[in-house]
Formats: structure tokens, sequence, C-alpha cells
């Protein structure tokens, strides 16, 4: 099932597995925006990472002195439990309650809403987590978008770079072979703001940066100016990423991190996991607008 919303800018499909944006689409121009999740390629849009990003070491972690096991990014992803909340012409909100599946997985209770909302050319993406159990509650949250790049048969991905906000100088924290954090880094960005790309960029996987001064990152042509902009104020890790030598590009918001190699496997211990009081809530939006001639 797909839902639509829509306004006078843009029409945008979520898909209800999962909760996926799978279409931004330009009504001054009938651009598509969004990678078509080609499973031969890479066969998603745009997972939602929760309560964990990235992979655990050893598939599994440690919560007082029981043993979890999550998958890769979480149980949002393919969820085909989620529930229909609100629904209106430019806004739906979708939900997914702990139940007893959930707590084999994750010894929380806890219910996760996602808003997607238009506002003129800016899909806003707001997430909610409540925490109704009676204890503290450990999660990561983040964002996956993958957006078509490049966007025209006649143009090159070479074309394409992404501009950071303010000017930086911040390092890729790299990945080992086995999907986790090396615990090393190495050059990346040096006093500037923009990242070429290059169908070799991501032959060792993602780049992931870290406490970035900037919060917006946008994809621009270098003939056609700004194609879209990712502002992500409440985030403080992205993860820029494609399969090598595909036709797309992930700028993704972070809450989180996956597991170091170095891990002891304890859930309180993991970089960046979020913590929430009992009766508590936290929320966190990154914003999708689209910047056309």
């Amino acid at each position: 099932m797909i839902h639509t919303i829509e306004n006078n800018f843009l029409t945008v499909e979520i898909t209800h597995k999962g909760a996926e944006i799978c279409s931004i689409k330009s009504k001054k121009t009938n651009q598509e925006f969004m990678w078509d999740a080609n499973p031969d390629i890479w066969g998603s849009h745009a997972p939602v990472l929760f309560p964990i990003i990235g992979m655990l070491k050893d598939e599994h972690y440690q919560y007082k002195g029981k043993t979890y096991n999550i998958p890769k990014h979480g149980f949002i992803r393919n969820n085909e439990l989620l529930k229909v909340e609100q629904q209106s012409q430019d806004s739906i909100t979708l939900k997914y309650a702990y139940d007893d599946e959930s707590l084999k997985m994750y010894p929380f209770k806890f219910i996760f809403h996602i808003n997607f909302m238009l506002v003129d050319n800016t899909l806003h993406v707001n997430h909610k987590v409540e925490n109704i159990g009676d204890e503290e509650m450990l999660f990561s949250l983040g964002g996956h978008p993958g957006f078509k790049c490049p966007l025209k048969e006649n143009e090159s991905y070479t074309d394409y770079y992404i501009e950071f906000e303010h000017e930086e100088t911040a390092p890729n924290w790299t990945l080992a072979s086995n999907g986790l954090l090396s615990g090393k880094s190495e050059p990346l960005l040096s006093n500037t703001s923009i990242l070429p790309l290059h169908e070799s960029l991501f032959d060792n996987d993602a780049l992931i940066l870290k406490n970035l001064k900037s919060r917006k990152a946008s994809l621009k042509n270098k003939n056609n100016n700004t194609v879209l902009s990712v502002s992500y104020p409440d985030f403080n890790y992205l993860g820029i990423w494609a399969k090598p030598a595909a036709p797309f590009v992930c700028i993704e918001p972070w809450l989180g991190i996956t597991d170091a190699d170095a891990t002891d496997g304890q859930f309180e211990s993991k970089e960046g996991i979020l913590k929430l009081l009992p009766k508590d809530s936290f929320t966190a939006n990154f914003n999708i607008s689209i910047e056309e001639e």
C-alpha cells in the first residue's frame, strides 16, 4: 500500500510497509527525486532507522544480563504492522507500538510515531518516541533517504556534489569489512564545504561524519545549481552513502551509529545511544527541500 500526500508544489508517496518515502515529485516539472529501489542495486528508498542504526557486533547486544538481537537498522524498516494515526491532504502520521514480538528483540515499551508533512517545497519528517514503560529506555534514531543522482539521462554522477552549510574540517570515520566502525578515520573534508561525487567515493562503504558545524547538506549540480537540501537540526551524525557506481546518493541524518568493532556489546555503552525517562517523549525532525530553478 502506498500513501500519497500533496500540495501545490510536490506530490509525495510513502510506503505503508516501513514508512519509506518512495517518491518526491515536482508538480512544476514532473521530476522524480527519489531513488527507485531497483532490487538489483539497492532495494530500498528511504529506510526509517529505529531503535538502532547500522549493525550490532555479532548480531546481538547485552542489556541487564540478557542477550537480544535486532536486525540491521532496526525493526521499523520493512515493518508491515504500522498503523495510520492521522492523514490529510498534505500530512500523514504512521505509528508502531511495542508488542510481544518487539519485546523479544528490544525490552522496552514504547510508541513510535513518524509524521510526513508538506509545507510549500519542503517535506518535514517528524519523529516522536514515547517511553510508556516504567524504566529508562535506550534507542537510536535516523533517516536513510536515497536520492536519484544523476536526475537526467544526459547528466553524469560527477556533475553533482554535496555542499555543506559551513566550511568543515572533518574526517571520515571508516567502517571495517564487517560493517562495524573500525576505530580509525581518514581525511575527508579540509576547510571546505564541498564534497564532489564520483563513482569510487563509496568503494569502502558509507562516509560517516561526526560533530559537523553544518545542519544542512545540499545536493547540487555544477551546471544547474541546487537540486535539493536536507536540513537536520536535531541530528549530530551524518552518513553519506551509495552502492559503488550506482545512480543515487543517500544523505542520512542519524542520532546514533553502528557498533564499533571494539564494542563491549553492552547496550548502555553503545556510542550515540539516547536515553529516555519513563513516561517521557522525544522528538527529532529533518527536512527535505526541493529547490528548482
